[in-house]
This record gives C-alpha cells, structure tokens and sequence, in this order.
C-alpha cells in the first residue's frame, strides 16, 4: 500500500489590507494540514536574479532526502512550473505552471516527486521557498529543462541564462527516476 503524499498545489493566501498596506499569513501549520500537507518546513532558501529570463531548474533531491518545497516570489514575476517525476505515474513528465508574484502572493506547493523549476518574468527577482529538509549535495539531482516540453513563456528570440550545473542536466528521457508512485496522478492546479 502507498502512502498517498499530496499533489503540488497552488496557494492563495488571504490577504487583510487597509490604507497601510496588507497583512497574510505564508504558513501555518494547522492551515496547511487541511489541504493535506503536513510536511515540516526545517531550511528557508532565498534566491534573487538579476536579468529577466533566468532559468533555475529542473531541481530535486533524490531519496531518502527528498524535499518537499513551499515556493513564493517576494520580488517580481515568475513562471514556476512542477514536473512529475514518479516512476510508474501515469503522468510521468507531465507539468503544472504557475505566475508567483509579489503582487499576488500566490504561493505553488511542490512535494517529493516533483522537479521544481522556475524563469523569471522581469529583472530583478526575488524568490523565496522552504524546504522540509536541508540541502543534500549527494542527493542533489535535475534534468534538462527544455526536455519535458514545458509551455515557458519566454520569447522565441530570447535564450535563458543558466548556471553550468542547468545546462548539461540530463534529459528526461535518459533519468532513471528513484522516486515512487503513490496511485495518485497529477491534477491541474486549482
């Protein structure tokens, strides 16, 4: 029997604004546990990209330190994309997008099993997620960004900046996946 682990998710939180400006609650336990994710966040990462168009991903790590990702865009606009990446899914390589901005505070829940990417939509972007376990570099895997037919919304005479490590990632097509399938497939975002 699998253990039924939840699907990426996209997050609004509610924002409480006045003349001041506005208030939200990112996490809560309680909160997040009806939407059946009861993971514990233990690593806050923090990244900032300077030109619009860069392309951070397709990231993960591998059992038994795999992690699970709360993903929010505290500067600027992003795409932020999940791909399924569980062995015997029957939406294996499939993908679910969305825009994180700071405007909307919208946040994607990405579990183990997914690969998390993101492309920044401006300059100057910040994006912050946690993590519910700390960086493993001998866990830590990808695959090819552009090989799993992601719809990227970035024009067709733009190439995105990379780190060296993104650019010679694996296709999808030659990744042996160690992640299980739980009988779940993937559901489009709500």
């Amino acid at each position: 029997m699998f253990a039924h682990l939840p699907l990426p998710q996209l997050i609004r939180p509610k924002r409480h604004g006045d003349a001041r400006g506005w208030f939200t609650e990112v996490h809560s336990v309680p909160a997040f546990a009806a939407l059946g994710i009861d993971c514990t966040f233990v690593q806050d990462n923090h990244s900032y990209s300077a030109p619009a168009f860069t392309l951070r991903g397709l990231h993960f790590q591998t059992p038994p330190r795999g992690q699970d990702k709360l993903v929010r865009c505290i500067r600027g606009l992003i795409f932020d994309v999940a791909v399924d990446v569980r062995k015997g899914s029957p939406t294996y390589g499939q993908w679910v997008g969305a825009e994180l901005s700071a405007e909307n505070g919208h946040q994607l829940f990405i579990p183990i099993g997914f690969a998390h990417g993101f492309v920044t939509l401006e300059a100057d972007c910040e994006v912050t997620y946690k993590c519910s376990d700390t960086y493993a570099p001998d866990h830590d895997g990808g695959i090819a960004w552009d090989s799993v037919g992601i719809d990227w919304p970035i024009p067709a005479d733009v190439t995105p900046e990379l780190s060296p490590k993104d650019g010679r990632q694996p296709t999808l097509a030659d990744f042996d996946s160690p992640f299980a399938y739980d009988g779940r497939p993937l559901a489009p975002l709500s």
